[in-house]
């Protein structure tokens, strides 16, 4: 794929976002397939939102997808209200079913997961029906622990497959943590945790009408067609109103009072020094969407290095989403290089739009 820098990437209530539609993501999906590129992608919703602020792994997980797309109506309403150019929703189901509607030629799929039966029956039925999907396995690995279903033989049932695609249902955090801890291993170059998935291909549980899922309310059906959700929806729901309160409006006043001045957007701009062992970044000026290229290029040839990196920000006067985005990819490579990153020299000003994106974290050494 892509150098990730160059993905337009924005941070909403403390997980990264890609600013796609539904034919671009599908085209990225299907073009690192046939390339053989790695392409984890995560679908957040309300649910992956709340886990996120007290599960850091599982936060990690979404951090170090190569894409990730608003699978909820909720965070597309928010990113309007925020001015965050996400303008529709990607369900995660939604995009398995345009893959299964594509005339090219098919994707091979492995079904992983779901409850016992299931993903045989949703591979049956893929297979008569689908014209871009072709299910060529499944397995049911029961419920125990992420290192009891990552055996040897799980995984070498699934390259044995020649997939392109995985498709993993174990419930979020299992799921993705399954997929961080087993992806070097897994020869299929896509791979997703996609949730209800296999229980909607095989037709076990029913998809909501367009109607409600337009209007938001897909998690009434939800609870419908499966009661024992509404715990999960009740706790998410006062979670989520509370981030509402307390994030989302004092973050849509601040951006409706405080904006970058003409003077601190020409003002923007860096300067880097190899000190031997860290990568020294001084920053200066507001930094917004429109004027991040040249910062992409610096972040991705300071984490080429290999080295910690150190970014100071006491001159910095204003940001954006689309830069805690950008700072979210950086943490996540340094993270995954085993190197750290300090963010240091904050202002009252900077501080507060960090602690309203709930990205405090990027602030921890």
């Amino acid at each position: 794929m892509a150098d990730a820098f160059q993905r337009n990437v924005h941070c909403l209530l403390g997980l990264p976002f890609d600013a796609i539609d539904m034919t671009d993501a599908v085209r990225t999906i299907c073009n690192a397939a046939q390339r053989r590129e790695p392409c984890f992608f995560s679908t957040p919703n309300v649910n992956w939102l709340v886990a996120s602020l007290s599960d850091a792994e599982f936060r990690g997980s979404v951090i170090l997808s190569d894409l990730s797309i608003a699978d909820g109506t909720p965070i597309v309403w928010i990113a309007r209200l925020l001015g965050i150019p996400i303008h529709g929703r990607i369900a995660g189901s939604g995009v398995f079913e345009t893959l299964r509607r594509r005339g090219t030629a098919p994707l091979s799929v492995f079904l992983f997961g779901g409850p016992e039966g299931v993903a045989e029956t949703a591979c049956k039925r893929v297979n008569a029906d689908s014209r871009g999907l072709r299910c060529v396995g499944f397995q049911y690995p029961g419920w125990g622990t992420v290192e009891e279903l990552s055996t040897d033989e799980s995984v070498a049932r699934i390259n044995a497959s020649g997939a392109d695609f995985v498709v993993v249902a174990l419930g979020a955090r299992k799921g993705q943590a399954w997929i961080q801890r087993n992806r070097s291993r897994l020869s299929a170059p896509v791979i997703s945790h996609l949730g209800a998935v296999i229980d909607f291909a095989s037709g076990r549980i029913r998809r909501a009408p367009v109607w409600l899922q337009r209007a938001g309310l897909e998690w009434l059906w939800r609870i419908k067609e499966e009661p024992r959700l509404w715990r999960r929806y009740y706790s998410d729901g006062l979670v989520f109103f509370w981030l509402l309160v307390t994030r989302v409006a004092p973050l849509a006043w601040l951006l409706l009072w405080d904006k970058p001045t003409r003077q601190e957007l020409d003002s923007a701009g860096f300067d880097v020094r190899d000190d031997g062992g860290e990568i020294d970044i001084r920053l200066r000026g507001a930094w917004i969407q429109d004027n991040l290229a040249p910062l992409r290029h610096c972040f991705s040839d300071a984490v080429r290095t290999g080295k910690d990196i150190s970014l100071a920000m006491g001159e910095v006067t204003y940001i954006d989403s689309a830069f805690i985005g950008l700072l979210m990819l950086l943490h996540g490579k340094q993270e995954h290089q085993r190197r750290r990153l300090v963010v240091r020299n904050l202002n009252i000003r900077i501080s507060r739009s960090f602690r309203y994106a709930c990205a405090e974290f990027l602030l921890e050494t």
